[in-house]
């Protein structure tokens, strides 16, 4: 069952783009989180080929920031990996790609973002897929249009891995 307590979540939207840095379910964080750079153009993953089979590298963007093309549900859908955001957050149109039909969307879960307070829905997504490396039963909140302009990949993917660590402009993931 979802934990009732995941209830306020925050953004920070990277200025140029409207692609939000951050999201956060609420436990205070020790220090606030800043995002000056705009969002960097989607870098793809470490081909297959290159990476050994379970694991795929993410090179980072200009700003730092790692972002590649992931699978959701079979559907391909660009997200950045936010390891300060508890949940996995998608938008309401991606939700939709996804399966999740509007009327099974219940936003129940009050949210502060940077934009202001907002309702969220809580679904789980199947699947999440980057490369060669695939995630199953991943917990999302999903947000309105006009409150999340791009996905986000956070730590209810990432704590399914058995490791993750970026060093030297590359994120590697390993299953």
């Amino acid at each position: 069952m979802f934990v009732r307590t995941l209830i306020t979540v925050s953004f920070i939207a990277l200025a140029a783009s409207q692609v939000p840095a951050v999201l956060q379910v609420l436990h205070p964080p020790q220090e606030p989180a800043t995002a000056t750079q705009p969002a960097a153009t989607t870098q793809a993953a470490t081909p297959a080929s290159t990476a050994p089979p379970g694991q795929t590298m993410l090179k980072a963007g200009p700003g730092g920031h790692y972002a590649g093309s992931f699978r959701m549900n079979g559907k391909q859908v660009d997200g950045m990996i936010d390891t300060g955001a508890s949940l996995v957050a998608i938008n309401e149109t991606t939700a939709r790609r996804l399966g999740f039909s509007a009327a099974t969307l219940d936003f129940k879960y009050p949210i502060n973002t940077a934009n202001g307070t907002t309702q969220a829905a809580h679904v789980v997504v199947d699947r999440i897929e980057i490369g060669s490396v695939r995630v199953r039963n991943v917990d999302a909140f999903v947000l309105k249009d006009k409150q999340l302009s791009s996905s986000l990949i956070g730590m209810s993917f990432l704590k399914k891995l058995k490791s993750y660590s970026a060093g030297e402009g590359t994120l590697r993931l390993v299953q």
